[in-house]
């Protein structure tokens, strides 16, 4: 059988920065042979790209995907948008390595993130048996894990709210350390959730020092994007100066009023520490609402001893009052010490099917058709759905979205949340909104400056050498799309509509989108880190 596929006459954005041109790509036994000219291989499949763009597959640096590439074998919220990589195991809280104890809890603290899918078992603990159960079943994209530094505080310390002792970061550090030798990229922090949110800068420090010896980078969900999001940022930076550790700032965002205008001071920052000779790089998303758990919104106090500990703190009458007094006054740290505004609270999705009426519903909405206060519609309704609730959370600014998609070491991320019945839409949209509105349409970055963003950046920051360019003897990943029509269509009523102007998609040379369509193809495996 002959393996060979021709991409004719494509105008090739190989992610070098440079100038595309237009020339033949030929594809053989999973990789590129290649690029340029006119290839001459008989028997190939040829593929007409004549005014479409060839460019390398895009890299999600930030994806809630861990349970979907197990369980949803279609997977078309991302490939549908070009996607051939994801970086999973993010914000400090995912599935390995576990203990029976953490597994338990971890499925119900994160249900909002990533459901609890038919045909999905749990019932790996390490991180080498859940890439091997990737590999296993077969994937639609690709699967880089980071060793979440939430789960593993779980392991060791629990959920206490307390430093950590010697012996314990020993352990963690064990943990972590295993974690990289079965394969993982880096290290992920959630600092505004529970566990992670207790772990004191030292901490973070002998966990990163682990990461570093091993040749990988620490991804932060840092302790604030809202009132004190540069003192934040500064400790990411400090941590990482400290332990020697490449540093991939998460989502990178400036949210809240607070922070309008202000993502010059953040670029300055990233600049300073890149000239100090620290290892920075940072990705976004290109919309303004935030997405997370309703639960999120907590201060961290009130979910010490894991999720039924926190309900039985929501049905107590004292425990609402000065769990309200953060929520609304002080500023929780959960909501980045902010006070939230309950008009930018919008539910996304439910656990509970009978809850659906509250899909799409802000919670100040909610509270004026109830005739009651917001804050009292937030806790019945976490304790209705047993914390599996998600939002939006209408928080961004669109200069500072621009601003930083623009600095030299950002890549895309989609941050998708991918259950719900109306998540955001980020899930499916990011990489052609970047393409189309802010390539074609606004012309922040041209088209090969976007492709480097989205797709070689990100496979350097990985480490895949032989991934992210159109170039001989790279892998074939690898997305055709229109520059002239390549756009998102997800919104916020419709967020799985897929994206338009993308017609083939290749991962490893299997076309998973094939005129337009999904193939039935799952070639993705796990990647491994150093392999």
């Amino acid at each position: 059988m002959n393996d060979e596929l021709v991409l004719r006459g494509g105008l090739v954005v190989d992610g070098s920065g440079r100038e595309p041109a237009r020339g033949d790509v030929l594809v053989r036994g999973g990789r590129i042979a290649q690029v340029g000219g006119r290839a001459d291989a008989p028997g190939a499949r040829v593929v007409d790209a004549d005014g479409l763009a060839v460019a390398p597959g895009f890299v999600d640096m930030h994806a809630h995907s861990d349970l979907a590439v197990l369980a949803d074998s279609e997977h078309l919220a991302k490939v549908t948008q070009g996607v051939t990589t994801e970086v999973v195991g993010q914000d400090g809280l995912s599935y390995a390595p576990v203990t029976d104890t953490s597994m338990a809890t971890l499925r119900a603290q994160i249900a909002g993130w990533n459901g609890e899918p038919p045909g999905v078992d749990f019932a790996w603990r390490t991180v080498a048996e859940y890439l091997a159960e990737v590999d296993r079943r077969g994937s639609a994209t690709n699967v880089a894990y980071l060793v979440p530094q939430g789960t593993v505080r779980m392991n060791v310390v629990g959920t206490e709210d307390r430093r950590a002792t010697p012996d314990e970061i020993e352990r963690m550090r064990a943990q972590v350390d295993q974690g990289m030798r079965e394969g993982a990229f880096g290290l992920s922090s959630g600092l505004t959730y529970v566990p992670g949110i207790f772990a004191d800068t030292d901490e973070l420090v002998a966990l990163a020092e682990v990461v570093a010896r091993h040749g990988g980078f620490y991804a932060p969900h840092q302790r604030s994007y809202g009132a004190g999001a540069l003192d934040a940022y500064a400790e990411m930076v400090d941590v990482a100066r400290r332990a020697g550790c490449a540093l991939h700032l998460t989502h990178a965002t400036m949210n809240f009023p607070e922070n309008r205008g202000r993502a010059g001071e953040l670029l300055a920052l990233v600049d300073r520490a890149l000239e100090d000779g620290v290892d920075v790089t940072l990705d976004t998303y290109p919309y303004l609402p935030g997405s997370t758990t309703l639960s999120a919104l907590l201060p961290s106090r009130a979910a010490v001893g894991g999720p039924e500990r926190t309900l039985d703190r929501l049905r107590d009458p004292a425990e609402r009052a000065w769990i309200a007094h953060e929520v609304e006054v002080a500023g929780s740290d959960g909501c980045h010490g902010v006070p939230v505004d309950w008009d930018t609270i919008e539910i996304a999705g439910v656990r509970d099917p009978a809850l659906g009426g509250r899909v799409g519903r802000t919670v100040a909405a909610l509270a004026r058709d109830e005739q009651r206060p917001p804050v009292e519609v937030f806790f019945d309704l976490l304790l209705a759905d047993r914390l599996g609730t998600s939002i939006l959370q209408h928080v961004g600014d669109e200069q500072n979205v621009r601003e930083i998609m623009g600095h030299r070491r950002h890549t895309g991320g989609s941050d998708g949340i991918l259950v719900g019945a109306k998540p955001h839409p980020r899930a499916a949209g990011t990489f052609p909104r970047y393409l189309g509105r802010y390539v074609r349409e606004e012309g922040v970055l041209s088209l090969a400056e976007m492709v480097v963003h989205l797709a070689t950046r990100p496979a350097a920051r990985l480490g895949l050498g032989d991934r992210g360019r159109v170039a001989e003897g790279f892998v074939a990943d690898l997305v055709v799309f229109d520059p002239d029509t390549v756009a998102d269509r997800a919104t916020p009523d419709e967020p799985r509509r897929t994206a338009a102007g993308i017609p083939w998609v290749l991962v490893g040379g299997t076309p998973v989108i094939e005129d337009g369509a999904r193939t039935t193809a799952r070639p993705g495996q796990a990647l491994r880190h150093g392999a």
